[in-house]
């Protein structure tokens, strides 16, 4: 979870061993049980940005992305040597808006330009990492979103 009101800082640990790509100062906790899981989400679903549009009263102004870190030995192995560790991110984005339809003003028009830049970057990578020719860059770097995730996408 990511304290209150703090932008978010994306790094990258490269040391053998390390973090990977990750958000500088999240809240990790471990859980053991899928009752776990969903108490953590629901206490992120409650941080959530919201704010009301003429198209939806309670609508997002943030995307949401719960990353699952998960490890696990091999049976076999006694000495407890063999780690596999995968990452499983569940992503709720933002939906894109049109200001004339939502009528957002101020605040909310700023928030919703802001989702739109980041769903066309996520877009762009998305189009870049399909092109058929290949060789083509890819522009993880444009949001922090597409930055996050480019470990899988």
């Amino acid at each position: 979870l990511m304290p209150d009101n703090e932008d978010l800082q994306i790094r990258e640990d490269t040391a053998l061993g390390g973090r990977g790509i990750h958000v500088e100062g999240l809240f990790e906790s471990p859980v053991r049980s899928c009752g776990d899981v969903l108490a953590l989400i629901e206490k992120a679903q409650a941080r959530r940005a919201v704010g009301q549009t003429n198209m939806n009263e309670h609508s997002s102004r943030s995307h949401a992305v719960v990353t699952l870190k998960i490890a696990s030995c091999d049976c076999g192995d006694a000495e407890g040597i063999t780690l596999t560790v995968s990452k499983l991110h569940l992503i709720d984005l933002a939906g894109s808006e049109r200001q004339k339809a939502t009528g957002a003003t101020g605040d909310r028009l700023k928030e919703g330009a802001q989702i739109n830049l980041s769903l066309s970057a996520l877009g762009n990578v998305i189009a870049a990492l399909t092109d058929a020719k290949g060789g083509r860059h890819v522009p993880y770097r444009d949001s922090k979103l597409t930055r996050l995730l480019q470990d899988s996408l």
